[in-house]
Parts: C-alpha cells; sequence; structure tokens
C-alpha cells in the first residue's frame, strides 16, 4: 500500500486554535483557512510544499482506495482531509497515537518525540517560526516560503518518526489506530442536538432556581471568602483545612472535604444553601452540553474523541475536552448519541472481565469455576460474609460482597474498604473491625490472589535485574523497565529503582517519582489484559461482520452501528465474538449483555 506523509497547516488567531475548540468548531468556522499542506509520497518521495489553491489539483492525482496517510496527530489532518476535501484513505497511521502507544509515560508532541529517537541528531528538530504567523490570515510570500519550510520539516519528521517506530509495532495495534481515528474522521454516529440543547437550558434553570432558594447570590456562592462570610452571618463555624501550597488554613468546601461534609449534616436546615453552592461550583454536566454541541459536525454526525492509550496500561480516554469513558449511565447525553437513520446501536458489554482477568491470572480455581457456570460471584461472596444466603433480591448485603470482589483483588486494605462502602451508592456503614474480618474473609477464601500480588512484586525486582529478564508467567514476560504483553506492546515503568523499601518509577508527566507496589502492579496488568481483550474483540467484530461500524468503546462496552433487520441475529454474532476469548487466554471464562436500540441508553 502506498504511503502520503501529510500535514496541513492552517490559520489560527488569539481566540481561534485548537487550544479553545473542538476540531469540528475549529474546522468549520468562517474562520478556517488552509495555508498549505507539505506531503511525501512514500520513501523516495520528495517533500513538497503545495499552497490553498493547489491542493484539489494534487489530491485528485492520487488513488485513496490505495493509499494510507501518515500523520503526527492524525485526528486533526484526516479531519481537514474528510470534511473539507472529502477524500478517505485506506488506511490511516499516526505516530502521536504510536509513540503514546511506545511511550506512555512521556510526552507524545512532535518536538518531544524527535527528541527521544534521535537524541544526538540535532537536525532532527521541530522548527518554531509557526509562532510568528499568529493572526495572519493572507500569507506573504516571504511568510509563506518559511511556514512552507516549516512544514516541510514536519512531514519528514513524521517520516523518520514512522520508519523508527514501524519496525515490530504489532499491527492489531496498528489496526486500532486506524479505528480509533475513522471513529473520529469518518464517524457513524449521530448527536440528537435539540435533546442536547434541552438538556443544557434545563440544567441552567434548576441551577437559578438553586440560588433563588438559597436567598443569595451566584457570586456569593461561587466565591470562597463571599461564601464564607455568609456561612459566618449564619451563626456557622466555617470548616477549615491546611493548604497543600502554602500550609495555612483555608476554608474547606470541596465536596469531598470531611469537615464540610459533617457541617452539612450539622445543619440540615441550610440544605437549599448546600444545594446552591454544588449547583454553581460544579458545571460538570453543562460543560459536557456545551462541549458535544461544538464537536458535532455539520451532517448531524458526532466525531468520537477516542484517545487511544491515553493510560500506560494501554486504557482509552476522551480527547478534545470531551471523556465519553467518565459518561455516567443515564445521562441525557448517553441517549442523545444515536444511531444513523435506518440503523440501531448495538451495546455489548463484557460482564466482570477484570474480575474474571484476575481469576484467571491467579488460577484462582473456585472463582473461575463459578464464573464459568454463571454464578453471582458477588452473592457467593456477600453469602460467606453474612453466612447465610445472599441473593441479588439482598441489594446491601450483595453491595457489599461486590465491593469487596472488585476491590480487595488489589490488595484494599479494610480502612479503605471501608471508606469504599460508606461513599457508595448504595452507602453501607460497617465497622472497622467489620471491614477487616471481610478482608481478611476474601484473601482467606480466594489465597491464589494474594500469591499473584508476591509474583508481581517478584516482577518489580525482575525489572531492574538483568538476570531476570526473560521470565515469564503466563503470557508475561520480564523486560528491562517493562513487562512484556501478550500483544507485543509493553506496560513500562521508566527508570524503575527500589530504594528505602519502596519501588519508584519516573514520568514526565509528574514532577515527583510514582510508588509503586506488588498490588498495584497487578491492578495495572489486569487492566492491560482486559483492554487487551476488548480491543481484540473489536477488531474482530469489524474484520468478520463488515456490514456493522464499530462506532465507540466505553470501558468494557463495545457499540456498534448496523441495520435494523435481522436484529436479534446481528445482536447474537456481536455476542458470540464477546465471549470468545484470544488464543492466549482460552480458557478464560468470559461473558456479555447486550441489546440493540436507536439511542445509546444502556
Amino acid at each position: 500500500m502506498n504511503k502520503l506523509y501529510l500535514d496541513f497547516e492552517t490559520f489560527y488567531d488569539v481566540g481561534y486554535s485548537l487550544t479553545k475548540m473542538t476540531t469540528a468548531e475549529y474546522v468549520h468556522s468562517p474562520e478556517f483557512k488552509v495555508w498549505g499542506v507539505g506531503v511525501k509520497w512514500n520513501e523516495d518521495g520528495e517533500t513538497e510544499w503545495y499552497n490553498e489553491d493547489e491542493i484539489p489539483e494534487l489530491f485528485a492525482q492520487y488513488n485513496w482506495e490505495d493509499l494510507a496517510v501518515v500523520c503526527h496527530n492524525t485526528l486533526f489532518d484526516a479531519y481537514i482531509l474528510t470534511q473539507i476535501y472529502q477524500v478517505y484513505p485506506k488506511y490511516y497511521y499516526d505516530t502521536a497515537a504510536m509513540s503514546r502507544g511506545l511511550y506512555p509515560n512521556e510526552s507524545a508532541a512532535l518536538k518531544n518525540v524527535a527528541e527521544r529517537l534521535f537524541p544526538d541528531d540535532k537536525s532532527m528538530r521541530k522548527g518554531e517560526e509557526l509562532v510568528n504567523a499568529k493572526g495572519i490570515r493572507d500569507l506573504d510570500p516571504q511568510l509563506e516560503t518559511t511556514i512552507a519550510g516549516y512544514c516541510i520539516q514536519d512531514v519528514d519528521l513524521t517520516y523518520e518518526i514512522f520508519e523508527k517506530m514501524a519496525t515490530g509495532y504489532p499491527q492489531s495495534e496498528l489496526d486500532l489506530i486506524d479505528l480509533t481515528v475513522r471513529m473520529f474522521v469518518e464517524p457513524k454516529i449521530t448527536l440528537d442536538r435539540e435533546l442536547v440543547i434541552q438538556h443544557k437550558e434545563q440544567i441552567a434553570a434548576e441551577t437559578a432556581q438553586h440560588i433563588e432558594d438559597s436567598g443569595t447570590t451566584r457570586e456569593t456562592l461561587a466565591s470562597q471568602p463571599k461564601f464564607a462570610a455568609h456561612i459566618e452571618s449564619l451563626g456557622i463555624t466555617v470548616p477549615t483545612k491546611k493548604s497543600p501550597r502554602t500550609g495555612e488554613m483555608i476554608p474547606a468546601f470541596s465536596k469531598s472535604d470531611a469537615a464540610y461534609i459533617q457541617m452539612q449534616a450539622m445543619y440540615p436546615e441550610y440544605k437549599h444553601i448546600w444545594d446552591a453552592r454544588e449547583a454553581v461550583k460544579s458545571r460538570i454536566e453543562e460543560t459536557r452540553a456545551e462541549r458535544f454541541l461544538s464537536a458535532v459536525n455539520p451532517d448531524g454526525t458526532f466525531s468520537v474523541p477516542l484517545r487511544y492509550y491515553a493510560a500506560h496500561t494501554g486504557r482509552f480516554g476522551g480527547s478534545e475536552k470531551i471523556n465519553l469513558q467518565n459518561l455516567p449511565r443515564g445521562s441525557k447525553l448517553r441517549s442523545a448519541l444515536t444511531a444513523p437513520d435506518g440503523n440501531y446501536l448495538y451495546v455489548a458489554d463484557l460482564s466482570n472481565i477484570e474480575a474474571r482477568m484476575l481469576a484467571w491470572l491467579a488460577n484462582e480455581e473456585p472463582l473461575l469455576e463459578a464464573f464459568a457456570a454463571g454464578e453471582d460471584v458477588y452473592s457467593i461472596f456477600a453469602s460467606e460474609i453474612y453466612g447465610r444466603p445472599i441473593t441479588k433480591a439482598n441489594k446491601l448485603e450483595r453491595y457489599v460482597g461486590k465491593t469487596a470482589i472488585l476491590g480487595l483483588g488489589y490488595g484494599m486494605g479494610a480502612e479503605r474498604y471501608q471508606a469504599t462502602l460508606t461513599q457508595g451508592s448504595p452507602s453501607v456503614d460497617v465497622t472497622l473491625a467489620t471491614a477487616q474480618g471481610i478482608v481478611s474473609q476474601y484473601r482467606g477464601m480466594y489465597p491464589s490472589i494474594p500469591r499473584l500480588w508476591n509474583v508481581c512484586k517478584s516482577f518489580l525486582y525482575g525489572m531492574i535485574d538483568r538476570a531476570q529478564y526473560g521470565n515469564t508467567y503466563g503470557p508475561l514476560t520480564v523486560s528491562n523497565n517493562a513487562i512484556q504483553l501478550p500483544n507485543k506492546m509493553f506496560l513500562k515503568y521508566p527508570h524503575l529503582q527500589y530504594a528505602a523499601g519502596e519501588f519508584l518509577y519516573h514520568s514526565s508527566f509528574n514532577k515527583a517519582p510514582i510508588r509503586t507496589h506488588g498490588p498495584r502492579l497487578c491492578e495495572n496488568i489486569i487492566q492491560a489484559l482486559a483492554r487487551i481483550v476488548i480491543t481484540n474483540q473489536m477488531l474482530t467484530i469489524k474484520k468478520e461482520l463488515p456490514e456493522l461500524d464499530v462506532v465507540l468503546t466505553v470501558h468494557d462496552e463495545i457499540i456498534c452501528s448496523g441495520s435494523k433487520q435481522d436484529a436479534e441475529v446481528t445482536l447474537d454474532k456481536i455476542m458470540a465474538i464477546m465471549k470468545s476469548p484470544p488464543e492466549w487466554c482460552e480458557k478464560l471464562p468470559l461473558d456479555a449483555e447486550g441489546g440493540y436500540s436507536e439511542v445509546y441508553d444502556k
């Protein structure tokens, strides 16, 4: 397949830039203007600059059906290709995404990637000329020459970076990058704009009502000193905490501050004020609605802003300041995501994937057998806790068992377990002694899981001991500061060291070293393995069910768009794929549930 290395240069200004706007908002603005594009044809092609007027003729020369586009941050450049020039390459590579996969603890900016891969080659450095073009819509010949040189250099860097990183990069992961880009630049999911607008207006109305009920003003509720003064005027002592930055005592008004929570409980007669404060300070849902509206395309489609390798475990995250991974169930914004006319959204959700993966990797036979038999493992352990049969009908007791199964597998102690139960939904109060007893019960009932923590601790020693490189455990292999995963990617811990009884590693995103230990590494491994399972299923659906479009993934869900015809048959095919584990964990007992609807309402 032919490769086209490509980079667009576009007009930008103060207040009109991708730092403040979604890609859709930026590209479809009347302000949008392409200055030109830098392109390189395959490995032996000359890198050239084409201005705005020359681009249509240039693109008409290419057979896009046999062409792979390679960019650094392909979401942006490919969005311009599809939305402005209506051309659709056969395949998408993204060197920024590849960098996150290979170096998940480091910046994926072109400048940083070039310096990392070519530390001794000063010619492999990104220029800074573009900073001189802010607000200049029509380029004079001299400035265009400067920007053209800058762009050509970026394309050449992208080529060299791709050549360096592509060697040995797993094909399955490259296919996943292509799919991730395609969800954004060739979206097959639509947005109910009217529903989002109504939702936003309703939130605004509810906030206004809260303010009115409080008997004070938005400014007072929003300002920490003014709110503190208002609290004092009611005869209430302002809760305080020590500032982590200055060390001085400051008002404790965060909704998670224990003193603030206690104050609210002591003065329930002022609930209308506490509610108004929260409504004013928490604009998350309103902001989400605004971002959704700014990200919709003119044809009503919604470009899914999915970030490949957002975490070092490989988990997806959000981009465009929209994170669909933390969109609450039951949210109006979920149901605003809809299928195109004539289609359903098919939603398939892996059941308890991390708990199942943990049991499989630890070889905890009783737990594996329970999962394989379709038993309710939450109820099973809750029955052990309470010494009597617990079923799904016993919601509070089952919740205690569920929290244990999902939380205690990674070394959670009694205090944290107690706090998790108290802060959960539903909220369950247990004594510390009771929590300690449950923790002991879990570790006694499933002893292979604590043993796995010790295996993971030995991995940490192995990652800093060259003599242990190559040691294996199941599908995992110890490597230099890393664990090799079954998909040939690596779970990395840069500059790992053992000092003062702790394992520490470094990330460019954190000033201080990051602590880790056996149970935490175990959690990272399980998340990474679960991610491989779900992404493998995404790619399998794409390959084996070409009549469907994979349009989104949220945690352990895969969302597809497809015809309404033979919906039950289609869902059964999806379920069969979801319940089939990869070869490297063929005895992993998978289960899934799913359904279909015109809206994403699961």
